[in-house]
């Protein structure tokens, strides 16, 4: 019996590459277009209020009042949301990646289990494919360890 991974929407087999480095971490690129669109926005529009407000005054923009203005309202915002989103899932992703006990989960024994069941059916060609599987998804000695809380 021979053993294929298939990805799910295609029925080629995979080929055993890593992906590139704007795959791997497309949602990090995602959100720092996200963020370069919206700080750019964000001093844009910015700038059509300050000059707005300084021709009420019957005064005319001066970009260095602009730019302290500004710069006081980004790191407001900055502060108030994005420290405190950044900690929440930069930290709790940092802790889950640790393996604190407050953040495991019990992955470990359902790879066990999946390893076993391709080298009982895999035969000959069990180890190689798992070896594949572990150098495709990064992992370079067998499956995960057990926490050591757990072990």
């Amino acid at each position: 019996m021979e053993l294929r991974v298939y990805q799910a929407y295609d029925k080629d087999p995979i080929r055993m590459t890593r992906p590139n480095v704007f795959h791997r971490y497309a949602y990090a690129w995602l959100t720092l277009l996200f963020f370069g669109v919206s700080i750019f926005l964000h001093w844009l529009f910015g700038w059509y209020a300050y000059v707005s407000e300084t021709a009420e005054h019957g005064q005319s923009p001066i970009v260095s009042d602009y730019l302290v203005t500004m710069l006081r309202d980004t790191f407001e915002n900055w502060q108030s949301e994005f420290l405190q989103l950044l900690w929440q899932v930069v930290g709790l992703a940092y802790f889950l990646y640790l393996g604190s006990p407050a953040s495991k989960e019990n992955d470990d024994r359902m790879e066990a289990k999946i390893d076993a069941l391709i080298r009982l059916n895999g035969g000959e060609k069990a180890e190689k494919l798992l070896a594949e599987i572990d150098e495709t998804y990064l992992r370079k000695h067998g499956h995960a360890q057990p926490h050591p809380e757990s072990a």
